[in-house]
């Protein structure tokens, strides 16, 4: 049983830092926006290829361009922050045995 929830914790860390790194290429992409970069450039495409996928999701499922204004990575952002601060802690406690 230690061994499984000592998996679920190195698992929940893991999905911790995978979110933290998506909010920042999120943040980027977003920001990226505003500039109009280079099309071509290759950390550019990279961004775009990382985050579009989940941009026409969220605009596919939700009305989130208000006034010509793309609010998907906020959504984004929110669902983000709502698996760091609900999902990956109720993971954790449950893999530690429940509330303790």
């Amino acid at each position: 049983m230690v061994i499984w929830a000592n998996f679920i914790i190195t698992i929940t860390q893991m999905l911790q830092m995978v979110l933290q790194l998506y909010f920042w290429i999120v943040i980027v992409a977003a920001i990226m926006s505003w500039i109009e970069p280079n099309p071509y450039n290759p950390i550019v495409r990279a961004i775009y290829s990382v985050t579009e996928p989940v941009f026409d999701w969220v605009r596919g499922h939700m009305p989130v361009v208000l006034g010509g204004i793309d609010f998907s990575p906020m959504v984004v952002i929110f669902a983000i922050y709502f698996l760091q601060a609900f999902l990956i802690p109720t993971v954790r406690q449950i893999a530690l045995g429940g509330l303790n």
